[in-house]
């Protein structure tokens, strides 16, 4: 029990798995013997969840906002990664400067214009997905690259690389790992956003449009099952990403402990 409450101790999993089990135990207690009036019950949740996924086709929206999500992420990842591994050539660096900077815009106005410039309600839904999701990645994926020490390139070149060798070898391959972990990272922008754009845009749904429903007409119980889902949803989204991490680079473990 000591190694839990000592600074950068690393407890074993069976001893981190049931402090979290305890932890979750706990929370889940207070809820049920001490809820807050300003809070529906576990019973109501629970009930309001039963309730939405048998009438209210939880299940089906859910899944609408997961497809619309990933090709979002799709689009929006290899845009991202376009731009970031432009930035070994000096002319295209002012570019994915100028596409970090955007995070930092509303999409209020933004809409508008896609509004204008597209047809469909589902094209314009995911191209504000797409921008939300490809200015935050470009910031994340050029930190990465940016983390290159010339110590890594010098090694490759003394191996015989040329330029472009190199940068394929160090920095492309080299850190794809590192890109994935961004794109983790990154997913649960698309998350928050698409509640929004949903609200917007409701032709096709989603569980954004639900949730909108459930807040618009005071459903507490509704809205925290529908939060809990989305907080599911998003805890499994990120097992899948480590998952990948694990299978495909092997070895960013190791460097991780070794770092």
């Amino acid at each position: 029990m000591k190694e839990l409450f000592a600074p950068n101790a690393q407890p074993s999993r069976p001893v981190f798995a049931t402090m979290v089990g305890a932890q979750l135990l706990v929370l889940v207690l207070l809820w049920v013997f001490f809820p807050l009036q300003i809070f529906p019950s576990l019973g109501q949740v629970l009930r309001a969840l039963s309730d939405l996924i048998t009438t209210q086709g939880l299940l089906q929206e859910l899944w609408a906002s997961m497809t619309t999500a990933l090709q979002a992420l799709a689009i929006g990842t290899g845009l991202a990664l376009g731009i970031s591994y432009l930035t070994a050539l000096p002319f295209f660096r002012p570019i994915a400067y100028a596409a970090t900077k955007m995070r930092y815009l509303t999409l209020t106005g933004l809409t508008f214009f896609m509004a204008l410039l597209l047809s469909s309600g589902h094209q314009v839904k995911l191209s504000v997905l797409v921008f939300a999701t490809t200015v935050y990645l470009v910031t994340g994926m050029t930190s990465v690259i940016l983390t290159t020490t010339q110590e890594e390139m010098d090694h490759a070149r003394t191996l015989g690389l040329g330029e472009w060798r190199s940068f394929l070898e160090v920095v492309v391959r080299g850190k794809l790992d590192l890109m994935l972990e961004v794109v983790r990272q990154n997913f649960a922008i698309i998350w928050t956003m698409i509640t929004l754009v949903e609200t917007l845009y409701q032709s096709e749904g989603g569980i954004g449009l639900l949730l909108y429903k459930q807040n618009r007409y005071l459903h507490l119980d509704g809205v925290l099952a529908i939060q809990l889902v989305i907080l599911a949803t998003g805890a499994l989204q990120d097992y899948v990403f480590v998952l990948l991490r694990r299978v495909f680079f092997p070895h960013s473990a190791l460097t991780a402990a070794q770092g």
